[in-house]
């Protein structure tokens, strides 16, 4: 009897150049898989969110596709990607000779092998403790002038060697970007990330 091949509800996948934090401007392949219990108000993929609403695609196929790819770096976003068990996806990735990103809030376990965790706090549901120290990357997103004292928290939380990001929200960067930039200024440990992805309109 076969048994059946372990999938994952997938919203899309894609080539593109990472377009934030320490890899920004790298070839990069994304996995965005569906299904996020977090919900941002200004979250840019809301439609991820119902995984029901989006078809569950093999692991095996899904490595095949990033292999076909060319990039060096594959990464696994959502939604809420945690939300799944990563251990086959990050195996099957690595298979292929491929450095696995992961991109998450933080909110479930962590499973899966990764070379580096970007760790996006939310107010909506906080991370686990285990993943605040697993980061290699925080970066808060600054959506009002209160998340910069809000990042502080976390950035008391995180190991010594993660790397500190603010990032603008989108539809508030006219006024966030010049707010960030003064805040950096006076605690220079932190890191502008701008969505630059978004500036040269690529996915």
């Amino acid at each position: 009897m076969q048994t059946s091949q372990p999938s994952l509800p997938l919203m899309e996948q894609f080539l593109t150049l990472q377009g934030e934090g320490r890899f920004s401007g790298q070839l990069s392949y994304f996995i965005r898989l569906a299904g996020c219990d977090v919900g941002c108000v200004w979250c840019d993929v809301k439609e991820s969110w119902n995984a029901n609403e989006h078809p569950t695609v093999s692991i095996s196929d899904i490595a095949e596709q990033a292999k076909k790819s060319g990039a060096k770096i594959a990464v696994i976003t959502g939604g809420e990607p945690l939300m799944h068990d990563l251990k086959e996806l990050t195996f099957a990735l690595k298979e292929q000779g491929m450095r696995v990103h992961l991109e998450t809030s933080g909110a479930h376990s962590l499973s899966g092998n990764f070379d580096w965790i970007c760790l996006s706090p939310k107010k909506f549901k906080s991370p686990l403790p285990e993943l605040v120290l697993a980061a290699h990357e925080l970066k808060v997103v600054v959506y009002h002038p209160s998340d910069l004292k809000w990042a502080e928290q976390y950035e008391k939380l995180v190991s010594n060697s993660c790397l500190l990001y603010l990032q603008p929200e989108w539809e508030k960067r006219d006024a966030m970007t010049p707010m960030i930039i003064d805040y950096i200024h006076h605690h220079p440990q932190w890191i502008l990330s701008l969505q630059s992805h978004k500036y040269i309109n690529i996915p």
